[in-house]
């Protein structure tokens, strides 16, 4: 990268108010699912009332079935006049079965009350103003039909507070008349029910219980219904009797005012915000309840395909081994490309593993872009003819590298990282494919080589079951997005094809593979061509590096979209590579937040086991399928015990750095080189390896 590409990628500040956008849309979706779940699923966990523990009062047991004027145990009551029929209906609004009752009453010009629950009525608000236009009158059946006696007052305050306030969003009213959820006769208002009858009598509310639904009409009854078509055909038969004269209200039927009075403008807007919210939420839950089965459905499939694939990989390698009847050994000297700044640390084991490979036609370019400390004096000191220093102003690493290319020698170009150590045979390996001509470059086999903690065993996962099983996959379909910079070799007049490395994007190297797929060249992966990497050790070295890789290769992506048109290998690899990353790498993890958000609902609120049971199923898909790319890899299984906690920590990172980087790309932020900073532990760590363990992995 050129001094100017390097201002004006570092002109503008990292974006900071889209992490107050991602907040604030966090903390809506948890409320809307909290307080969704609350009043959908918290009703089956209140669906059985405690037993009573001790009888209703005797002035109660005695009485009518509409309680008012409670004062202790004292109760004054009212029942139905002879010949007069009060129907009542607990639940709903019903979308199917109201407007049928609704119906029914109009044909016999009947009138009843109607007991709604809050919950419903939100999601209903029309057939609450229907029920109303027809002369109906409403009642309250609390929030979500929970058992008051078991409730908590503060529940049992919401429940109510929460339906008068749809009912004011929906019809602009308010109620006075209550049913107790549960409860039938008033007999059956004992134990904990009567103390939260006696709370919301204190609070104005009439209650409504009903008379044996054996009470013969001629004697006056009032009678409750669910909204059901048991409901319908009992009210049908009932309204044929010809021992009733009236069917009407609860007020109506005993002379009482209307229950039901007008509320104010800021209350009616109060109940229309409840009932918005109550919709998001409704809405949000089902779609996301869509979403979350097709993202598991593509998650499940994109572990299939990578585990096919690697096989149909693991089976058509012999076609590019050296000795195959189909393709000669390449033996062709070979130029290596080693960009370095400030590496220090790094260099000479970088330097020295190139030298000690079993490939002696080589030549060993290392270009210090500008490094401020002993960087190219240490590449300098090492003796041998094969290497070579070139020093320039600092200029970015696609800089370095086309300086390297110009100098140059062989046609065969291989570019690593100034902190990758190669095993012996490692660029003899990573060579051999291009004796096909059709192959432009070759991707190796990145490994992690400070792997001993917590994190380095995770990022040690992801290059071998994420980076490496997908490059697998990616040669079999002809697709490769990347050739890491860490180890990659190339014709030089397929580089010099497509311009050289371009200073573009940040991610220099998708680029570059990118652009040779669209010059007609394929690449391959060489799984036994083996370095080994140095990654960050820390979450904001890793934050850093993510970040820059995340965000140069949505550069990448939009720079070659057009590629999607055309036809041959470009447009082969961009319909199939560019599509994966762009569902996989971007789509899947910007909704991965909110789907984790409803994954801890799920838990909470609906089939616990359920949800636990997908996630588990899931975990264990995700071990098999790590289990057999460390297998094809050749590494040990014991590194899987980290993998479960991998995905709480580790993936929400990841997650955030794609939104971070989607952020920024569209509020137009130019992200600044970022540069890890190196400890050489990748060398230290191989040197302590055992040897035997060493040739196992470079088989």
């Amino acid at each position: 990268m050129s001094r100017s590409s390097r201002r004006r990628h570092a002109r503008s500040r990292e974006p900071r108010r889209h992490w107050r956008l991602l907040a604030l849309t966090l903390f809506v979706v948890f409320a809307a699912l909290l307080f969704e779940g609350w009043t959908i699923h918290e009703v089956d966990a209140a669906a059985s009332r405690l037993p009573c523990t001790r009888p209703v009062p005797k002035a109660v047991d005695r009485s009518g079935p509409v309680l008012r004027g409670i004062s202790g145990n004292h109760v004054e009551s009212s029942a139905v006049p002879a010949r007069t029929v009060a129907l009542t209906y607990d639940g709903g609004p019903d979308p199917y079965w109201t407007p049928r009752i609704l119906d029914l009453l109009r044909r016999h010009h009947a009138h009843a009350t109607f007991f709604l629950q809050g919950a419903q009525a939100a999601r209903h608000p029309e057939l609450v103003r229907r029920i109303l236009d027809e002369g109906h009158e409403i009642g309250s059946n609390t929030y979500t039909g929970a058992d008051l006696g078991s409730s908590s007052r503060v529940r049992t305050a919401m429940e109510l507070t929460l339906t008068q306030k749809t009912l004011a969003g929906s019809a602009g009213i308010r109620t006075g008349l209550l049913r107790m959820p549960l409860t039938t006769q008033v007999d059956t208002l004992c134990g904990a029910e009567w103390s939260a009858a006696r709370r919301a009598a204190a609070d104005g509310y009439v209650l409504v219980a009903a008379d044996r639904p054996d009470r013969d009409p001629k004697y006056g009854t009032l009678r409750q219904f669910s909204q059901t078509d048991l409901a319908y055909d009992e009210t049908k038969r009932l309204l044929g009797n010809p021992r009733a004269d009236r069917f009407t209200t609860v007020t109506d039927a005993l002379g009482m005012p209307s229950a039901d009075t007008r509320v104010s403008t800021a209350e009616r807007w109060q109940g229309k915000a409840l009932i918005w919210t109550t919709t998001a939420g409704q809405a949000f839950t089902s779609a996301m309840t869509w979403v979350l089965f097709a993202l598991g459905v593509l998650g499940v499939l994109r572990l299939v395909m990578l585990t096919v694939f690697a096989r149909a990989h693991v089976r058509r390698l012999t076609r590019f081994r050296p000795g195959s009847p189909r393709l000669l050994e390449v033996n062709a000297p070979v130029t290596v490309l080693v960009p370095a700044y400030n590496e220090e640390a790094g260099i000479e084991s970088t330097v020295r593993s190139l030298l000690a490979s079993t490939h002696p036609y080589l030549e060993v370019i290392v270009i210090d872009d500008g490094s401020t400390d002993q960087t190219a004096d240490l590449a300098t000191w090492i003796d041998d003819p094969r290497v070579r220093v070139i020093r320039q102003p600092n200029s970015g690493k696609a800089a370095a590298l086309n300086t390297g290319l110009a100098y140059a020698s062989y046609d065969i170009v291989v570019m690593v990282d100034a902190d990758t150590v190669f095993e012996p045979d490692a660029l003899y390996r990573l060579i051999q494919p291009l004796a096909h001509p059709a192959i432009g470059a070759v991707s190796g086999n990145t490994k992690v080589g400070n792997r001993r903690g917590l994190l380095g065993r995770w990022q040690h996962l992801e290059y071998v079951f994420g980076f490496n099983l997908d490059r697998r996959m990616f040669e079999v379909l002809e697709c490769m997005p990347t050739v890491p910079g860490a180890i990659g070799a190339f014709r030089r007049d397929a580089l010099m094809g497509v311009g050289g490395v371009s200073e573009d994007t940040l991610a220099e190297d998708t680029d570059l593979t990118m652009a040779l797929w669209r010059a007609g060249w394929r690449v391959v992966y060489e799984e036994s061509s083996i370095a080994w990497t140095e990654v960050p050790t820390s979450l904001k070295q890793l934050w850093r590096q993510r970040y820059r890789w995340c965000y140069g290769t949505l550069q990448a992506m939009w720079k070659h979209r057009g590629a999607v048109l055309e036809v041959g290998t470009a447009g082969r690899f961009a319909r199939r590579g560019l599509t994966y990353l762009m569902l996989f790498q971007v789509v899947l993890p910007l909704m991965a937040p909110v789907v984790d958000l409803f994954a801890v609902y799920g838990l909470l609120f609906t089939d616990a086991a359920q949800a636990l049971g997908v996630w588990i199923a899931f975990l264990v898909i995700q071990l098999l399928c790590a289990g057999y790319a460390l297998r094809l890899d050749r590494e040990r299984l014991r590194a899987l015990w980290s993998m479960p906690f991998q995905l709480f920590v580790y993936r929400q990172l990841m997650y955030l750095v794609v939104i971070q980087s989607v952020f920024a790309l569209l509020g137009g932020t130019r992200l600044k080189w970022h540069r890890m900073q190196r400890s050489g532990t990748a060398a230290a760590e191989q040197l302590r390896q055992p040897v035997a363990a060493r040739e196992l992995s470079s088989r």
